[in-house]
């Protein structure tokens, strides 16, 4: 197998022995992080310490652990040479170990509790992107809908006891984004009190859901315009059985979609020729239900908000698909970081061999990411614990609630994209084989880009919230140093308003009487407000994790610096013409983030360590240890 080119370093250029040795690396002015861990003892403690500030702290063991110790088991091994639908097959399989392993607490009671439910995509994610896939359709998508509609009404055993799968059918292959305006309905017969399903036109078919036969029996919630009378009130979940032992039941049409990149999940477009349904088929609440005498009632009377009542279940599906891709880039980094440590490379004196971490262009580009992905986990427990937090009653809270959930939805998954296509070309050709864990997780994080969302569309809304309702500062950043973390985070709000100035600009300057053409006018620089406003809710984040710190706080401090003047370099230019930062400034951006690598360097180890990999799967990934050369089994 061809490796990569290993050239050393010519003249001109920083050579090994140009990065200082670990004992020297951290100087006096490094925010007091020592080369041998400070007061934590040693690279091992200071993992310990991270780790505890990283996943939830004292509540690690409740939401974490046994996520952790279910993808250490041997079930969740890489297995090699399955075909797509053995693999679709696997992840199956692993989901009931799944329900095997909530069966004491409920599968209700996960649905319900947000932390360990996102936790259990960030721990399967890695190890089988196809089974992250069914099990946020299954827990939250489908259970969490029939809860959060009179479900404690229904006997719900044959779901949690997986005895029937569940699945989510909600886009149709012509309404994607504008999945409001889909076409499938249920028709209300007065005659029976009962529905007719049905599907009009092809457009109408349901994509993508997984309603193959894979897998077992399966039942589906259906979103459906009903049909009362020949009107329309609006999208509605439907109970739906699609399967039993024998295949699909009369009216139901199923046809498997070619495989698509990623860990494959059986994706399917589904058709409904006047099913029979019956009248407890309907899920209700207040948005929507029948009286005894069959009268229609709503405390709603707008029907894109029944259907957002209806699907509300999305915000959470966004938390978990967040995690599930944060989970993906912690554990690249955490394999493409140990492969630096053992990978060993020509030195510049002959006969000599240096690990990869020796080389700045290395291991500044692993530290870069590690600071991101330290951001992305503080950012998502945060934005967690205020999903968690709100109150359902308060319209504006919970409005405030969705609109950061979605906004760190798009940053993280793109963030973890980054993150995992750098850690593959870290590792060279290596990376390319699905054995050494990394091959397969950017296309898996594409998956989470676009679902329950897709990012773009969902920065699009937030960014129509944002202009006006609410209000970036300050004005004016107060003076400081490039080393003064309030000051770097106050120059990133700054950012944040220049673009809401900008935006909104743009709104009232553009075309009237031509909605379209005047959001064109201001969408450019109102995305790029919701990105900065993405970027400092990471850095508030990662800020107040750094405060709760003890042992390991002066080196947390020092990855929060690299990360907020990395974020910075590409903004400089407005915040000179702003006069929030100097010429000076501008041209010590560079060296001073430099430094902070330097600072950083001899932490690599610890702050990748940190991310608490199992080390049952850490040991079956070949690369990831340092006899992977002995493990040459391609």
């Amino acid at each position: 197998m061809l490796q990569h080119a290993e050239t050393p370093l010519r003249d001109g250029v920083e050579t090994p022995e140009d990065v200082a040795a670990p004992e020297d690396a951290v100087g006096a002015d490094d925010g007091g992080v020592r080369g041998d861990g400070g007061a934590a003892s040693g690279p091992e403690a200071t993992a310990r310490d991270l780790t505890h500030l990283l996943f939830d702290a004292d509540d690690r063991e409740r939401i974490h652990a046994e996520w952790r110790r279910l993808v250490s088991g041997e079930a969740f091994a890489h297995r090699p040479g399955l075909t797509p639908a053995e693999r679709t097959a696997l992840s199956y399989e692993r989901l009931r170990l799944v329900n095997d392993t909530v069966a004491g607490t409920a599968a209700e009671v996960l649905t319900y509790d947000a932390h360990r439910l996102a936790a259990l995509h960030e721990w399967t994610g890695f190890v089988d992107g196809g089974l992250c896939t069914l099990a946020s359709v299954h827990y939250n998508l489908f259970l969490g809908s029939l809860l959060d509609h009179d479900g404690y009404r229904r006997d719900l055993t044959a779901f949690t006891a997986m005895e029937r799968t569940g699945t989510f059918l909600c886009t149709e292959l012509a309404h994607g984004n504008d999945v409001a305006a889909l076409e499938t309905v249920a028709v209300l017969d007065r005659e029976t009190g009962g529905f007719e399903l049905h599907t009009p036109n092809p457009g109408a078919q349901k994509f993508m859901p997984n309603t193959s036969l894979t897998g077992g029996p399966k039942t589906a919630l259906v979103a459906a315009r009903l049909l009362v009378d020949g009107e329309d009130q609006g999208v509605f979940l439907f109970l739906t059985p699609l399967s039993d032992e024998h295949g699909h039941l009369p009216g139901i049409r199923v046809r498997r979609l070619p495989d698509r990149t990623g860990t494959p999940v059986d994706h399917c477009l589904t058709s409904f020729d006047r099913v029979r349904l019956p009248r407890e088929a309907m899920l209700e609440a207040a948005h929507g239900r029948f009286d005894k005498d069959g009268r229609f009632g709503s405390s709603l009377g707008n029907r894109r908000k029944r259907f957002l009542r209806s699907v509300g279940r999305v915000t959470v599906g966004k938390l978990c698909m967040s995690a599930g891709t944060l989970g993906m880039a912690r554990a690249s980094l955490a394999i493409a970081v140990r492969y630096s440590e053992h990978r060993e490379v020509a030195a510049p004196r002959a006969g000599e061999r240096i690990p990869l971490t020796a080389h700045r262009s290395h291991h500044g580009r692993l530290l870069r990411a590690l600071a991101t992905a330290y951001a992305m986990t503080f950012l998502h427990r945060s934005v967690l614990d205020r999903w968690a937090a709100h109150d359902p009653t308060d319209r504006a809270e919970r409005e405030a609630a969705e609109r950061i959930v979605a906004v760190a939805k798009g940053w993280i998954t793109w963030q973890a994209r980054d993150i995992t296509i750098e850690s593959r070309e870290r590792c060279g050709a290596q990376g390319l084989f699905p054995e050494n864990g990394l091959a397969d997780l950017p296309l898996s994080v594409e998956g989470g880009i676009t679902a329950e969302g897709d990012n773009l569309v969902i920065w699009q809304k937030a960014a129509s919230e944002l202009v006006f309702a609410h209000e970036a500062g300050p004005a004016r950043a107060p003076e400081g140093e490039l080393t003064d973390l309030p000051f770097l985070r106050d120059l990133h709000a700054c950012v944040e308003r220049i673009w809401q100035t900008r935006a909104r600009s743009a709104l009232r300057e553009g075309p009237s009487g031509d909605p379209v053409g005047r959001w064109n006018e201001t969408s450019g620089a109102a995305l790029e407000m919701v990105a900065a406003h993405a970027r400092l809710a990471a850095a508030d984040a990662f800020l107040t994790a750094t405060a709760r710190a003890t042992t390991t706080r002066p080196l947390l401090e020092s990855l929060a610096r690299l990360f907020l003047l990395d974020e910075l370099r590409p903004h400089t230019g407005d915040l000179l013409a702003a006069g929030h930062l100097t010429p000076a400034q501008v041209n010590a951006l560079h060296t001073t983030t430099n430094h902070t690598v330097a600072t950083l360097a001899p932490h690599l180890t610890p702050l990748a360590a940190a991310f608490d990999l199992p080390p049952e799967y850490l040991t079956a990934t070949p690369i990831a240890n340092a006899d992977y050369l002995n493990r040459f089994t391609y």
